[in-house]
């Protein structure tokens, strides 16, 4: 029916899209920034942290003056004074002698460990008995051990998250130059349809789709506009398509893209672009479209909500990522099949799974049309196209959704 291209194929097909492609950046306040793309390299101009630190209450020391000692027979220094937080010591620490410093306050110089309060008793007279010995570098943390002076503190790519934004506020950022969201928009065709807020009668359907790959597509990391339900009438629909491509970074026609009279998406994009694939050979999701109109990507996803979602799990997700310096990382795990599978369809097939506590996968049946079977499900299995199914009990990876 098609002149289909396989997964693979498409996936080289998509990662070509956007080469030699400039991205744009936008400035964002800090907190906002959790969860976008570092557009640059972030290079530390200082030392974080800025001083010689503690991380305990208790005596700054000269660790040599400490080696032997124990609680039968402690080390008597010299109490030199108290570092107050916010402050730095007046005075060098000298040998034979100790000061009093609290957690994350700075060490006197010259000192080079820290011996907690525990391990001491106060004599009083200004002499303190150390009964547990220090190593060089014990209980502190030393100037720049967090990120150093001219050192790439993050790295462009990077998504940001909140340990990253503790990060940037520790150098001083108030704000922060991130990837700007793809705009990805959303049209849905068909005569059946109606809004959610409509009560469909015999022969219409409420859209399923357009909520769902809005949801979608956000939760990729993508801004999303909604162009609504466009009717099957070649005008209208090549006038939404001219609108979105002029307006966003990527689009997502629902419906219409398999090879009956009606379907209007591959002759649309053909006309006011480049088709560049009509059918991937895969199951579900074998009528899905692909072209660009004026370098913009533009997909035509089947209107079984089910394909759709999967298409765009697959295809759309990695490209959204691409627009933000990203990759998308597919978190797997193996597991048992619960039951034979037969797939002799030659796509590449993709089977929704559920996992249970005994690492066992149990496939979730269902048509491409009905959304449910999606409910509850923990990710999906691939049977290649070359394969004649799969055994029970046979080891299969699990992508999680």
């Amino acid at each position: 029916m098609f002149k289909v291209k396989t997964p693979d194929e498409a996936r080289e097909i998509i990662k070509n899209l956007l080469s030699g492609r400039e991205f744009n950046a936008e400035s964002v306040e800090l907190v906002a920034a959790a969860g976008r793309i570092l557009h640059t390299d972030i290079i530390s101009k200082k030392n974080i942290p800025g001083f010689d630190r503690s991380t305990v209450d208790g005596y700054a020391v000269i660790a040599t003056d400490t080696f032997g000692c124990s609680e039968s027979i402690p080390v008597v220094l010299n109490l030199a004074g108290e570092v107050l937080m916010g402050e730095s010591a007046s005075d060098r620490l000298l040998p034979g002698t100790c000061m009093i410093v609290s957690t994350g306050g700075a060490l006197p110089e010259g000192a080079d460990a820290v011996v907690m309060v525990e391990h001491t008793e106060d004599y009083g007279s200004g002499m303190v008995g150390i009964q547990k010995p220090a190593a060089p570098g014990n209980n502190m943390i030393f100037k720049g051990d967090d990120v150093s002076a001219g050192d790439i503190a993050l790295e462009a790519g990077t998504k940001l998250t909140p340990h990253d934004i503790g990060i940037l506020a520790a150098l001083g950022f108030c704000d922060v130059n991130v990837r700007c969201k793809p705009i990805v928009g959303i049209i849905s065709t068909g005569d059946e349809l109606v809004e959610t807020s409509a009560v469909p009668v015999v022969g219409q359907v409420r859209d399923v789709n357009t909520p769902m790959l809005l949801a979608a597509a956000a939760r990729f990391g993508a801004a999303v506009k909604d162009y609504g339900i466009i009717r099957d009438d070649e005008t209208a629909v090549r006038s939404a398509v001219r609108s979105a491509a002029g307006e966003c970074d990527i689009v997502l026609i629902s419906g219409g893209s398999s090879a009956g009279t009606r379907d209007l998406t591959a002759r649309v994009i053909e006309s006011e672009g480049e088709l560049l694939l009509h059918g991937i050979a895969m199951k579900p999701g074998k009528p899905t479209i692909l072209g660009v109109i004026d370098k913009t990507p533009i997909f035509g996803l089947p209107g079984h909500p089910v394909a759709a979602y999967l298409v765009t799990e697959l295809f759309v997700r990695p490209l959204i990522a691409e627009f933000m310096g990203a990759t998308v990382k597919r978190r797997t795990t193996k597991a048992k099949l619960s039951e034979a599978i037969s797939s002799n369809h030659g796509r590449a097939e993709y089977i929704a799974v559920r996992l249970d506590d005994t690492g066992t996968a149990h496939p979730v049946r269902g048509k491409s049309g009905l959304i449910a079977s999606l409910t509850g499900v923990d990710g999906y299995i691939s049977v290649p196209r070359d394969c004649e199914g799969l055994v029970k009990e046979s080891e299969v990876t699990v992508t999680y959704f």
